[in-house]
């Protein structure tokens, strides 16, 4: 990838975190009890194009596929791949995410099941859990409240549907404050991994002004220096006005290399050339606990983007039980058992 400018790049990111662009591909994954999993596919093109390294999860050869197509409400043909594959563990799906060759093979992903035996009843956990990207970022929940927060991570067409509904007016005053407190959020993750690289880049050769708590103490306002000087940073940065106004003249100068050289890793590392998708899961019997949303079809859903795992793992999860039905007869006979005899015994001392 070329290097890109901390401007450019801040712009990007920008509108990525505000993209309502519908996922392309949903992936579906049937727990069953035995901790198998039923894993399908559903991938929409407008295209008959569907490249393996194009592909937001991994998909091979002992899948079995089904292509076909439709004509959507505005006369467009849609290809339609949809793919099915029973898992015999988790273990052989995280295997297929280590070998993965497709379009986001280099995101670390990892799903997990538990099966928990509780007398009455039996628990089941399933998961899929994106590693964050970032070393030195701030996790989003600092910069959004609650409300903001479920809004945040929510599905692109719940959102959709809130801003034009009969509270618009409210639901839009939301996304414009998400919208402004992600941007914040940018800002102080790109600084702050600056500040960081920068850091390891001159351990051992400067003093204690340049170590990374003393360049912390004073992060806000660098990261004001920047947003007041958006437009024309590349200018400012080039010229070493930006470095001399945060580190001094004198160390602007002596560690000029270091700073750009941290520049560059930042730009490097923060655009993440992700393709978003969906995650669906359906949990043996009833549901008791998730961090989901609830779809038309009654599925937990995700949506699935880069910005929900920069900074902390992105976790999908759910709980749900099957009662032991054995365990509620067994018990009740046991108890029927223990009121029988001390009724008996009643009876002998009466």
């Amino acid at each position: 990838m070329k290097n890109k400018s901390f401007k450019l790049i801040v712009s990007l990111i920008i509108m990525m975190v505000v993209s309502c662009d519908e996922p392309e591909t949903v992936v579906t994954n049937y727990v069953h009890t035995d901790g198998s999993v039923t894993r399908k596919i559903e991938m929409r093109n407008t295209k008959n194009k569907f490249e393996l390294s194009d592909i937001q999860v991994p998909i091979d050869s002992t899948w079995t596929v089904k292509d076909s197509c439709e004509i959507n409400v505005k006369g467009d043909t849609i290809w339609i791949r949809r793919a099915v594959k029973l898992f015999k563990n988790v273990d052989d799906i995280n295997l297929s995410y280590r070998n993965d060759s497709g379009a986001n093979r280099e995101i670390s992903r990892k799903a997990a099941f538990r099966k928990k035996f509780k007398w009455f009843n039996t628990e089941y956990s399933f998961s899929e859990t994106i590693d964050k990207q970032l070393s030195f970022g701030y996790p989003v929940k600092n910069f959004l409240n609650k409300e903001e927060l479920l809004y945040f991570y929510s599905p692109d067409n719940v959102k959709q549907e809130k801003e034009n509904g009969p509270d618009s007016l409210k639901f839009r005053a939301l996304n414009e404050s998400v919208k402004l407190n992600t941007d914040n959020w940018t800002y102080k993750n790109l600084v702050s991994m600056w500040i960081g690289e920068f850091a390891k880049l001159t351990e051992g050769k400067s003093g204690y002004d340049l170590k990374m708590d003393s360049l912390k103490a004073h992060e806000d306002e660098f990261v004001s220096l920047i947003k007041a000087n958006e437009k024309t940073f590349d200018s400012l940065w080039a010229n070493g006005f930006l470095l001399k106004e945060f580190l001094g003249e004198a160390n602007a100068l002596k560690y000029k290399t270091e700073a750009d050289t941290a520049l560059s890793v930042v730009t490097r590392n923060y655009f993440i050339d992700f393709k978003d998708y969906s995650v669906r899961i359906a949990m043996p019997g009833k549901l008791i606990g998730t961090n989901g949303f609830v779809d038309s079809t009654d599925l937990l859903l995700w949506p699935v983007k880069s910005d929900y795992f920069l900074t902390e793992p992105y976790e999908m999860w759910a709980l749900s039980k099957i009662p032991n039905r054995w365990a509620w007869i067994v018990s009740g006979l046991f108890l029927a058992f223990v009121l029988t005899g001390v009724t008996i015994r009643v009876i002998k001392k009466g």
